[in-house]
């Protein structure tokens, strides 16, 4: 995640990672170990269903990443900025609350959008010069 939707992305990161998670959750899945009893509260099971849930999560920021092609907040996208090499935001395109809807097992997730409105405080463009 750190090398491919970390604080720098681009499409192509995000296409491997994306073409990766799934390799490293089905390897989880098969040669996942966990020690312990039913019998009694098991730590290592639920620290398996975190990794599990912590894979899941990747792949849906990684999703979202692909989808936001501009840079805005503290993630930059390379394809997305200016001459000067500062982030370049799309607000006519992204100006919104993204929320994903799990749709099943193998099947995409749906994306529903909440549009932002800016009564005090109006978007800008950020410098770090």
């Amino acid at each position: 995640m750190w090398d491919n939707c970390g604080m720098a992305r681009s499409d192509d990161t995000l296409r491997r990672a994306l073409s990766k998670i799934p390799e490293l959750r089905d390897e989880f899945r098969k040669n996942v170990r966990v020690l312990g009893a039913e019998e009694e509260l098991n730590q290592s099971l639920e620290k398996a269903g975190r990794v599990a849930d912590f894979l899941e999560l990747a792949e849906l920021m990684c999703t979202d990443a692909l989808h936001r092609t501009e840079s805005c907040g503290g993630h930059f996208r390379v394809e997305s900025q200016t001459a000067e090499g500062e982030a370049k935001r799309d607000d006519a395109n992204f100006c919104y609350v993204a929320a994903w809807e799990y749709t099943g097992p193998g099947q995409a997730p749906a994306l529903h959008r909440e549009p932002l409105a800016f009564e005090h405080v109006h978007l800008a463009q950020r410098s770090y010069k």
